[in-house]
């Protein structure tokens, strides 16, 4: 399996810290934000990694991640996203980086000391994702759970969830990711939506999904990247 961190997009949401450089670049305490997903795919035994990023600061990334060796990485590669356009159209860059692998995807802006590598092993086919009980599931895909907590459908950003669980920024994927990415059609927000493409697999009974135990949050907000930032520096002086 190898990896893929997404961390293109404007980082919008933290100007105007993000005039600066790319969200995905801005301190977690004592590291770039993005040495966290890639230290969780590196602790789960993945040592191929793409990169993909966009925006003004995209060459930044060069000089913070080199050639990925100091992290633990075998094997680093980039590409560029120009514009926007949604988690499944940054995705769809890696399909020659996979070269018929499965992947493991995480959002650059995830912070997470959840250890995965079990669920890589297990990972076979289809799709897997990680959820998590959230107070603010708003904010992300939210499942809708049948009689026997069977994920029934995943609603994206939906202003009522019907569950307080969100879909994390972080999926295991078979190739067929990128074969179910060139069927959907943009959102009433012009995006790519990933639910729509879990929602493809949904569709065909071949997805999976485990709680993530641990710590996560996404750090794409002014709240949450504080709160990143207390947890990372709380956990490194009791080491």
């Amino acid at each position: 399996m190898k990896g893929v961190v997404l961390a293109g997009g404007l980082g919008t949401r933290l100007y105007p810290l993000t005039y600066a450089t790319n969200k995905h670049l801005l301190p977690v305490y004592d590291k770039p934000m993005v040495f966290y997903p890639i230290s969780t795919l590196v602790k789960a035994g993945i040592k191929e990694v793409l990169v993909v990023t966009g925006g003004p600061y995209a060459g930044h990334f060069v000089r913070v991640l080199k050639n990925g060796k100091e992290l633990g990485v075998k094997h680093l590669e980039y590409a560029y996203q120009e514009g926007e356009g949604g988690i499944a159209a940054a995705l769809s860059l890696a399909e020659d980086f996979a070269d018929g692998d499965s992947i493991c995807v995480i959002l650059g802006d995830n912070c997470t000391d959840a250890d995965i590598s079990a669920d890589v092993k297990r990972f076979k086919e289809g799709a897997h994702l990680f959820l998590r009980e959230i107070p603010d599931p708003e904010r992300f895909g939210v499942p809708v759970f049948g009689k026997n907590r069977e994920i029934i459908r995943i609603e994206e950003k939906p202003k009522k969830p019907k569950s307080n669980y969100a879909v994390t920024g972080l999926y295991l994927y078979d190739f067929s990711v990128f074969s179910k990415i060139k069927k959907i059609k943009p959102s009433g927000r012009g995006e790519l939506e990933i639910t729509d493409v879990n929602n493809l697999y949904l569709q065909e009974k071949k997805l999976t999904w485990s709680i993530l135990r641990g710590y996560w949050r996404d750090a794409g907000t002014f709240e949450t990247l504080f709160e990143a930032n207390k947890y990372w520096a709380k956990k490194s002086k009791e080491r």
